[in-house]
This record gives structure tokens, C-alpha cells and sequence, in this order.
């Protein structure tokens, strides 16, 4: 029996006046980390708003952590840290926090173990006493990311979660990202940086102009692209028995590489080189990476 969405979309579409936002967007998210990803004007954000409530869709509906857009019901099951936030700078880590509890309504027993388990999370469990005005602005990512993380919710929306942080500090979200996968919280990532989407996700949708140009596993998506071979003793009949199979491409190391094979066609291209009489070295499956599949998808 297939699991429940936590996130659906169906056939949503959204409309500001003569700008169409969204055209007939629909997706479905079960588990683990999914990636939402898409150029500026995309309607990525818009997609996020009508999730949690801050948008009607002009048609279409779905679900959030099983219960409708924005409702109380789906509202206390999620975490949601928003691409531009402020808290305000007289404020200290933990009594944002504890404000944030109080809206929640987390029962005020719980406010501080809770507060300490969220600081200690983020990486800020030395800075709970300190204003928010003298955080940089990594720290205050951390400090959303920790609101989002309160009360452990079911699915947490990020919203660029990693916009503001150096090397280290995107670092510690993946680790905490991948937490939540472990947990069984389903993450919804909205990213530009498709790097650390890739070390991420399990799954992602691209979307353009409103609509989804691709979606599924990370690694069905990307697929294999093409094969590098360190083989001695190629001949003129080696080199044409492996065009069969893709693109040539002779590298600087004296390495083929095969491009636009089909991965599940390598066996059969070793048996090939090894008959042919070369002696083979090495095998090396070579992926497409997010980036190059995501500007494809585009151009396209």
C-alpha cells in the first residue's frame, strides 16, 4: 500500500492578473528530502506560499502534512523557515525561541529543554543569551532554521536555508537535513545552490515558468551520462566497436570516454573491449551532474 503525500499538488495553477505564477503544477512528495528547484520567476516561492496558507491557489488544491492549505491541521505539523525573515534585534536566541514556542502552543513545561534542544542543533547553544541584533547573518539563518525545527514537526519547508552561511555552516544544515531524513521528517528544499541540493535530496522537481519540466529521483534523473575507459592494446577495430555504443571522446591520459551510453549497456561494453583483444584498466560511470541536467532541461 503506497504511502500518504505529505506534500500533494494537483493541477495547481496561480494567476496575478495577467502573470501566470503557476500552469497547472502538480507534484507529490511521500518521504525523505525533496528538492524544488527553478530559475528566479520560476514560482517556486509562490508554490511555498500556497502551501502553508499565505496564497490561494487560482484552481487546483492538494494537501500539506495530510490536511488542507494553511489549515490549523496541517499548520501544527510543519516547520516553515521563509527565504526573508527578521526577528526582532532586542530580542535574544531564546526568547525567540520561547516566542515562538508560545505560538505554537507548546506547553510552557517544555519551553526549555526544548529551546536547549534547538540551540544546541543549530549550533548556537553558546549564543541563546545574546541579541539578535549582533548575530551575522549566518547565525540568524541558524536561529530560522531552529524556529522551523521547533516541536519536531512531520515536513519542515526550507526556503534557501543555506543562502546566508559559509562553507562550515552549510555544512551543518546538510548534517542537520539529513537528521531529519533519518527520523522519517520529510523535507521540503527550495534551493538555488544545486550542489547542495545534490548532496541532499532524494528527489527534485525542476519547474519553469510555472511548470514542472522534470521530477523524479535524484539518481534516475541524472541517470549515467557516460563511461570513462583506461584500456592498452585499442585498435582501430576496438575504438569502432565501442562507437556503437556512444560518443568517443579520447581524454589527456589516454583514457575513452563514451558519451550518451546507457548504463545498463557497460557490461556489455567490456565484453566487447575485452573480445576485441585490449586489456582494460579501469571503468569509471560518469553522472551528469544537477547543474548540467538543470541547464539542459532549460534550454530545452
Amino acid at each position: 500500500m503506497a504511502s500518504a503525500a505529505a506534500i500533494e499538488l494537483a493541477h495547481v495553477t496561480k494567476r496575478y492578473g495577467k502573470v501566470v505564477a503557476l500552469d497547472d503544477l502538480s507534484l507529490s512528495v511521500t518521504s525523505g528530502v525533496f528538492g524544488f528547484l527553478g530559475p528566479n520567476g520560476a514560482g517556486k516561492t509562490t508554490a511555498v506560499k500556497i502551501l502553508v496558507g499565505l496564497a490561494r491557489p487560482t484552481a487546483g488544491g492538494g494537501s500539506l502534512a495530510g490536511a488542507s492549505f494553511g489549515s490549523k491541521a496541517s499548520l501544527h505539523k510543519i516547520g516553515y523557515l521563509p527565504e526573508l525573515f527578521r526577528y526582532q534585534s532586542w530580542l535574544t536566541a531564546r526568547e525567540v525561541l520561547a516566542l515562538h514556542c508560545e505560538l505554537a502552543g507548546l506547553e510552557r513545561s517544555r519551553w526549555a529543554a526544548e529551546i536547549d534542544r534547538i540551540l544546541a542543533t543549530v549550533g548556537l547553544a553558546d549564543r541563546g543569551g545574546s541579541r539578535v541584533g549582533t548575530f551575522s547573518k549566518g547565525m540568524q539563518q541558524r536561529l530560522g532554521l531552529g524556529v522551523a525545527l521547533l516541536d519536531d514537526p512531520a515536513v519542515v519547508l526550507l526556503d534557501e536555508p543555506t543562502s546566508a552561511l559559509d562553507p562550515v555552516g552549510r555544512h551543518d544544515v546538510r548534517e542537520i537535513i539529513r537528521g531529519l531524513r533519518d527520523r522519517g521528517t520529510v523535507v521540503f528544499l527550495n534551493s538555488h545552490l544545486l550542489s547542495e541540493v545534490e548532496q541532499v535530496c532524494d528527489a527534485v522537481a525542476i519547474v519553469d515558468r510555472g511548470k514542472v519540466v522534470a521530477q523524479g529521483d535524484l539518481a534516475q534523473l541524472l541517470g549515467t551520462s557516460s563511461v570513462r575507459v583506461r584500456a592498452t592494446g585499442v585498435s582501430r577495430e576496438t575504438r569502432a566497436g565501442m562507437a556503437r555504443f556512444g560518443e568517443l571522446d579520447d581524454g589527456a591520459d589516454g583514457a575513452v570516454v563514451i558519451k550518451g551510453i546507457d548504463h545498463e549497456r557497460i557490461p556489455e561494453l567490456v565484453s566487447a573491449i575485452v573480445a576485441s583483444g585490449a586489456r582494460i584498466y579501469a571503468v569509471e560511470p560518469q553522472h551528469e551532474s544537477l547543474e548540467e541536467r538543470f541547464l539542459s532541461l532549460l534550454g530545452q
